[in-house]
């Protein structure tokens, strides 16, 4: 019964206790998890049905990949990197074959220096992944995120929702570390300037007018 298992059990332990042919212990690792994976799959995908299939896939991938998890990264990265790859393939295969890969390797748009100014300026003392952990900022910054640029939803979502490292992001997007960091960055800066609207201080406001930077 997965009730042996306690809070304190790691999941290097219940994987190790998996891999020797304990259904329980994969059971233990799905409960624990499968509440993350099915949140990262309805931010990326926005649909209840998809993101209930990319979470059956996801464990179901798990299941029949354990034996060769070697614990490089931590399983939950690991998991979430296969959920990012399920959600991409139902966002590819919604998009068709005519548009843009998700996963191209450079883009002429992806340097510094193409990184807009933002337009809306006031004091705001956190910023956008910071800010993921309150509750009552959470439904703003989805909506927020609704409207970043699918390639820069994806990579903010990955790091600063799901906490993985720059070189797991770009593994589990396809992406160099540098096409991960431009896309971060541009994606924090959008985000922080659409919610520094509503949550910025109108006396502090200040309206950046249109210049060339140098």
């Amino acid at each position: 019964m997965t009730n042996q298992f306690t809070p304190e059990t790691t999941d290097a332990e219940l994987v190790r206790r998996a891999k020797a042919g304990d259904l329980d212990a994969f059971e233990a690792l799905t409960s624990r998890h499968e509440q993350r994976v099915f949140g990262l799959a309805m931010r990326m995908l926005r649909q209840e049905h998809d993101a209930e299939d990319v979470t059956q896939q996801t464990f179901l991938s798990v299941l029949e990949n354990l034996e060769g998890f070697r614990g490089e990264a931590s399983f939950s990265t690991w998991v979430l990197r296969i959920a990012s790859h399920a959600a991409l393939k139902i966002i590819r295969k919604r998009k068709g074959l005519n548009t843009v890969s998700l996963d191209e390797a450079t883009e002429p748009s992806d340097d510094l220096n193409s990184i807009p100014h933002p337009e809306f300026i006031a004091d705001w003392r956190q910023s956008p992944e910071l800010l993921v952990e309150r509750n009552e900022v959470r439904r703003l910054l989805d909506d927020a995120l609704t409207r970043l640029d699918e390639k820069h939803r994806l990579v903010f979502l990955l790091r600063d929702v799901e906490g993985l490292s720059i070189q797991e992001t770009a593994a589990a997007l396809d992406l160099s570390e540098a096409n991960v960091k431009v896309r971060l960055l541009r994606a924090r800066l959008q985000l922080r300037e659409d919610l520094t609207r509503v949550l910025g201080d109108p006396a502090q406001q200040l309206i950046r007018t249109h210049h060339h930077h140098e």
